[in-house]
């Protein structure tokens, strides 16, 4: 489209570059992970940066896509490129969205609603966290008409599953994006080495203490296991920082009500179900007329199990190598999944992309769209929501030019024929 014409963007760089400006963000994707690094503080880079055991799964995201090479074709007419797609009914700029990341408040103090801006600028969907800092209300205040969907986490309590489906549909998200791969959170070495995690502070819990149901669940009797925690300025600071975290004006009040308190033990009691099976996809489709996605699909079998089940779309993810060390890399995992879905329901991918080119691979191997999530929240570190809207420019025109490079003027002329895997 041409108010994303990567021509037109590359031209700006170039124009505004021979005036002395440059880009306001760093283009290549090492180079803006590093500068993030420094804007961010140790804890938040920790949590943003790191993934699961030895890292490796963070590896194989990144091997698998240098694993295939694309095939340029010549003398096609490109002079009109068009990315738009259509998903779910719905015709969508380009085939890029925004995965749900949680905890932005560590890395911005706009956090959500700044990503939320910057997706709503060009027409991109973005996947509200079930761990935003800032409630799926506000985002989609911020997102104005943007097409926005939401993340869920299926906690103990099925009562705020059904709340967090409800609310979702009344502030206009298009779609619920399931996460399967986060029953218990994987074993992350960052964060055990520094014993760091952002919740026990009271981030990244919004969506749950804006719920009515999650605020009843806490006026209910504690069963609280009992643990000797060390009194000293940490945790004083610790404390502190989960009463200013909680919503509402008086830190005094707040502190005298309990209530931050209860949130922080009440959420770590019940934020994932290791019990969840198949068959429970049954009560969501009960109580929600959205489309469902299933995310942190990796086998094809788990892939017909989807169709088995009656949900509308998946998306092929090891949740950014932050789960299973060790895992398979997501663009290795799509040609079987692909393969065995046969277009009965869209498929996703995310994981590893950090390139245009990256993009017109997984479209080649039959995504229907492609989902990104390190390369934003590090522009948003940078520079707020103008950081964020800076790396998916880059990343549209980027893949923008590459598909006309490679002979392609729209998404259907991307085949199968035009990436091979490495020899």
């Amino acid at each position: 489209m041409n108010n994303l014409s990567g021509t037109n963007w590359q031209k700006n760089i170039y124009v505004n570059g021979f005036s002395g400006a440059k880009p306001l963000i760093e283009v290549d994707f090492e180079k803006l992970e590093q500068t993030a690094k420094t804007a961010m503080t140790p804890e938040a880079y920790a949590y943003i940066s790191g993934g699961a055991g030895t890292g490796s799964t963070m590896r194989a995201n990144r091997g698998a896509f240098a694993k295939y090479k694309i095939v340029p074709r010549m003398l096609r007419d490109v002079s009109v490129r068009d990315m738009s797609i259509t998903l779910f009914g719905k015709k969508l700029s380009s085939p890029l969205l925004l995965s749900p990341v949680g905890v932005l408040e560590m890395v911005h103090e706009q956090a959500d609603l700044a990503v939320a801006k910057a997706a709503a600028e060009l027409g991109m969907p973005y996947i509200y966290s079930n761990q935003a800092s800032k409630s799926m209300e506000a985002c989609a205040q911020a997102s104005g008409d943007s097409a926005h969907w939401f993340q869920l986490y299926w906690s103990k309590s099925n009562d705020l599953v059904v709340s967090f489906l409800e609310r979702a549909e009344k502030c206009g998200c298009s779609a619920i994006v399931v996460t399967l791969d986060t029953t218990m959170l994987g074993w992350r070495t960052r964060d055990l080495e520094i014993g760091y995690l952002p919740f026990m502070e009271g981030k990244g819990i919004a969506q749950y203490t804006s719920d009515p149901v999650f605020q009843r669940l806490l006026d209910e009797p504690e069963v609280t296991e009992q643990i000797n925690r060390k009194i000293n300025w940490q945790s004083v600071n610790g404390l502190i920082a989960m009463v200013n975290n909680y919503p509402g004006n008086g830190f005094v009040s707040k502190l005298k009500s309990g209530r931050p308190i209860k949130a922080v033990r009440k959420f770590v009691s019940m934020y994932s179900n290791p019990a969840v099976t198949w068959e429970d996809l049954t009560f969501l489709r009960q109580h929600t007329k959205l489309p469902i996605l299933l995310k942190g699909i990796l086998h094809a079998n788990d892939a017909q199990k989807a169709i088995d089940y009656g949900m509308d779309g998946i998306i092929v993810s090891n949740h950014g190598g932050r789960q299973v060390d060790g895992s398979i890399g997501t663009l290795e995992a799509l040609p079987s999944i692909v393969e065995r879905i046969n277009a009965q329901l869209p498929v996703l991918i995310d994981s590893g992309l950090r390139s245009g080119a990256d993009i017109f691979k997984a479209l080649a191997l039959g995504a229907n769209a492609v989902c990104i999530g390190r390369p934003y929240v590090y522009g948003l570190a940078v520079a707020g929501s103008a950081g964020v809207y800076h790396v998916l420019r880059n990343l549209l025109a980027e893949f923008e030019l590459t598909m006309g490079l490679s002979g392609c003027k729209n998404i259907s002329e991307i085949k199968r024929d035009m990436v091979i895997p490495e020899a």
